[in-house]
């Protein structure tokens, strides 16, 4: 059910008469006849919303449709900006930034930049709970575990197929905390990254200035060259 308030109505029908309200809004959402109805209160009393009926099963389908789109349409309500370069109160006013999570383009995001921990992801932690963990020493060690555990599995395929289960899983917890390992590094990499691009911008400078000197000091020669010449003459 899609609920048009009076103010969100005003608008509307700025840009069109209210018999075709209707019609802009279906071309909007790209609805059929079919899949929609309005309810008799098109012109209700103050106060109260304008209510359209349409399908949820198609609104669900067009929401994901256009969440999952590589180059998803605009959003219908777009119209209501065309005058804002001009007018700019004649449009409603954006909406506050995003706080917590969100959904884009069909996945759930957050804007708290915090890694969740292995317990949060309910997946056991193979690795000390320490704050001073040593990174290469871990990884090494799951590294070594993977590979026994891969070797153990290979075994059992072959001789005990129905206990595969078991030691899927315990590969997959060793994936789990390497990948959480080495996303714990991603705060080191973000700032040695930026350390070698500073370093890289130096040494640039460096050479450019280093390259002004060698022009400067060949037109200083010239120079002196061609006053030489113009006395001899």
């Amino acid at each position: 059910m899609m609920i048009i308030y009076e103010s969100l109505y005003q608008k509307l029908t700025t840009f069109c008469p209210c018999s075709s309200l209707l019609a802009v809004v279906a071309s909007s959402l790209k609805l059929k006849s079919s899949s929609f109805h309005l309810r008799s209160s098109l012109f209700p009393p103050k106060k109260k919303p304008l209510i359209f009926v349409i399908s949820d099963d198609y609104i669900r389908s067009d929401c994901r449709r256009m969440a999952t789109a590589t180059y998803p349409p605009p959003p219908p309500y777009y119209r209501l900006y065309k005058d804002y370069s001009e007018n700019p109160s004649s449009a409603p006013q954006p909406p506050p930034p995003i706080e917590g999570t969100y959904v884009c383009f069909g996945g759930n995001y957050t804007t708290e930049d915090v890694l969740p921990s292995l317990e949060e992801q309910g997946v056991p932690q193979l690795y000390p709970k320490d704050s001073n963990v040593d990174y290469k020493k871990e990884l090494r060690s799951l590294n070594r575990e993977l590979q026994l555990h891969i070797l153990e599995l290979a075994d059992v395929l072959v001789g005990r197929p129905s206990q595969y289960a078991k030691r899927i899983g315990d590969i997959s917890s060793i994936f789990k905390n390497l990948h959480h390992l080495l996303n714990s590094l991603r705060p080191h990499q973000a700032r040695a990254t930026l350390i070698h691009i500073m370093e890289l911008q130096i040494q640039q400078r460096k050479q450019a200035v280093e390259d002004i000197k060698r022009r400067r000091e060949e037109a200083q020669r010239l120079l002196k060259d061609a006053f030489v010449t113009l006395d001899g003459q």
